[in-house]
């Protein structure tokens, strides 16, 4: 493992204590093979003057819901040295009492709430105190001889204690072992099927001490071939796959009780790792250390050739094992999968948002690789059920429940939008995403692949004149997200003005191509997802030229009449399936690509007005946005509209011809 430290860049974090525990805190979270999402602590002992203009002993430890890869000093709880030290030798407390005592021992009430472990950290006798789940120290400890292993390792340089469960009880274990313990011969402690400590008084000593520790853990996997021998493969989508896939995403979505993000992984490690023969075994053996278990659940929903009845399978099993645990005061957790493996095909990740699918994918790559470390140490081998169990279900947990902030209306959903990289629908992808939604978008400019730049937004470049290109994008949006809610059919151009009379038929094909086929096809493909999706809505964007055309805008005319046309049609065939379809129809958004600067000045001097007043010439005096179209698409598709399909709604500020 590399030693990021650097000391020109050190020198910069001089300055104080706890600017220095940021650098090295970074350091730590910039490797996910030390900690992943908000996991691992680090803190620093440090001097503060009072109120009073009296020192205080004060030891600032990451705070809850801070990451150590972009932490900075506000993530830093401070809390009274002595108090902690006090704390430890109590004979007992709750967890929930032991929170409590935390957050009073600050000396600011307004920053974070202090890590569980901050006693721990503070019985330490170092400034510097450095704690990672690191992948390869934690993966030795789950195999059969992992003690004997890590102990032939390290030696007695490193103490090894059993697992105990985070908070007070861990506390007092380290309290009670180290009492008579000479600190100075030590390099770090070990926690079974958790974690690594390290300590120093100074924070590159601290620091280097875990990444040689953990480096000497990962040489020992490469001599035996762990980091070679996995398992690779390849697997071939077939057409049936992505409605099995949707599938899975609405039975799993049914039992976590609202939408999920549903994403299927087939790189070759993926589809390699479900390629095992005995993969049902190890896949359900348990995490790579209990804290993933409050990302991903305890073990993955095992799916064949029934992938749906697999989720179901799951949720029953994950009823079985609350039932088996539980104590008669505890609120069962959704029992939803977080992660499933389709055997031979790869793994799907389930998320209740962008932000926690994100969260579980990564964990889960962390996981395939770990599980198959244990396999070549002799056998993954993980905590107790009951063990796992009593984590996931911790007091603390529970209390969190009670204030779980509301989900977003978005949350989980998937939407579709064609002509996505500018103009309206553009818009429309930045604004479903503001609201948590993931993005399907879709557009013939090769350049949507990159353009945007959030995780929940995938780009894919898609003619909708060709059926072929049609299919092949949507099948890549399902695979990205796992079904689809909301189809915004937004793709399409302004032809050059012409007559009737001079109308060419190469223009009217490719104009009836672009504006009405390529909706048609686009709904076509769409429809078996939607059917699974929830609270289905399909958005047209036509065009004010259907109730009130122009001269020289047949074709356009036309073409956006038909589809208006096809979309009242569509919404009485798939009102059945819930699935609400409804037309918009704007006019005058000047900021798309057909109004540049001389279009729209040349336009005005036709009318005799100013640009602005050519923008503005409507009842209520009014520009008209992408944005304005783009939040009304939204309020559509939400719950304001849930009981309004074939419904054709103006945007143009009020247009005396529509009127």
């Amino acid at each position: 493992m590399d030693n990021l430290w650097r000391d020109d860049e050190a020198k910069t974090f001089e300055r104080s204590d706890l600017a220095m525990r940021v650098y090295t805190s970074r350091l730590l979270g910039s490797n996910d093979d030390l900690v992943l999402h908000g996991g691992g602590n680090t803190s620093v002992k440090s001097t503060l003057t009072n109120i009073f203009g009296e020192p205080e002993d004060i030891l600032f430890v990451k705070g809850s819901g801070w990451d150590l890869k972009t932490i900075e000093e506000p993530g830093f709880s401070p809390a009274r040295l002595d108090v902690l030290k006090r704390l430890a030798s109590l004979p007992s407390m709750t967890d929930t009492e032991m929170a409590r005592e935390l957050k009073a021992s600050m000396t600011d009430p307004s920053a974070p709430s202090p890590s569980v472990e901050a006693i721990l950290h503070a019985l330490i006798p170092f400034k510097y105190v450095d704690h990672t789940h690191t992948d390869a120290v934690v993966a030795i400890s789950n195999s059969p001889d992992g003690e004997v292993l890590l102990k032939k390792l390290y030696g007695d340089s490193v103490l090894i204690l059993p697992y105990l469960m985070p908070g007070f009880v861990l506390a007092k274990q380290v309290f009670d072992q180290t009492r008579n313990l000479d600190w100075t011969k030590l390099e770090g402690i070990i926690l079974m099927h958790h974690g690594l400590f390290t300590f120093s008084d100074s924070a590159k000593e601290s620091y280097s001490k875990m990444i040689d520790l953990v480096s000497r853990s990962e040489d020992y996997l490469r001599s035996i071939n762990a980091f070679d021998g996995l398992a690779e493969s390849d697997y071939q989508p077939q057409p049936e796959d992505y409605l099995q896939l949707a599938q899975c995403r609405r039975a799993a979505s049914l039992h976590f009780g609202a939408p999920m993000v549903t994403s299927w992984k087939r790189d070759q490690k993926s589809v390699g790792f479900s390629s095992i023969d005995n993969v049902n075994d190890i896949a359900t053996r348990g995490p790579v250390t209990p804290d993933h278990t409050l990302q991903t659940k305890r073990i993955a929903a095992i799916l064949d050739e029934s992938p749906a009845e697999g989720v179901d399978r799951f949720a029953a099993e994950y009823l079985d094992y609350f039932d088996r645990n539980d104590n008669g005061e505890l609120t069962c957790l959704d029992p939803a999968p977080r992660y499933a493996v389709w055997k031979g095909r790869g793994v799907l990740v389930f998320g209740a948002n962008i932000k926690r699918y994100g969260v579980v994918s990564d964990i889960v790559e962390h996981t395939i690789r770990a599980v198959q470390w244990g396999e070549a140490l002799g056998g993954w081998k993980t905590l107790s059920e009951a063990e796992i169990f009593e984590l996931e279900y911790w007091e603390l947990e529970q209390a969190k429940l009670k204030l779980a902030p509301a989900r977003n209306e978005y949350d989980g959903k998937v939407v579709a939008v064609t002509g996505a990289a500018s103009g309206i629908g553009k818009a429309c992808v930045e604004v479903f995403a503001s609201k948590g939604a993931a993005i399907i978008a879709l557009d013939i400019n090769p350049d949507i692949s990159t353009l945007f730049e959030n995780p929940g937004i995938t780009g894919i470049a898609c003619d909708i004149t060709s059926e072929e290109s049609i299919q092949s994008a949507v099948e890549q949006g399902i695979a990205a997200f796992g079904g689809l809610d909301i189809l915004v059919s937004n793709a399409g151009s302004f032809p050059p003005s012409m007559t009737v009379e001079d109308m060419d038929s190469d223009l009217l094909e490719k104009t009836m191509q672009l504006n009405f086929n390529g909706h048609v096809s686009m709904i076509r493909a769409c429809t078996p997802f939607l059917k699974l999706g929830f609270d289905p809505s399909v958005i047209l964007m036509s065009s004010k030229n259907v109730p009130a055309p122009g001269p020289g805008a047949g074709a356009y005319s036309a073409a956006k009449s038909a589809l208006t046309q096809i979309g009242r049609v569509a919404a009485m065939e798939l009102g059945g399936y819930g699935i609400r379809v409804n037309m918009l129809h704007p006019n005058a958004v000047f900021d798309t690509g057909i109004w540049t600067e001389e279009v729209l000045t040349k336009r005005a001097e036709n009318y005799g007005l100013t640009v602005n007043e050519y923008k503005t010439n409507n009842i209520l005096k009014t520009e008209i946005t992408s944005h304005d179209v783009a939040d009304l698409v939204l309020t559509i598709c939400g719950n304001s509209f849930s009981k309004t399909t074939g419904a054709q709604v103006p945007i143009d500020g009020g247009n005396d011809r529509v009127i």
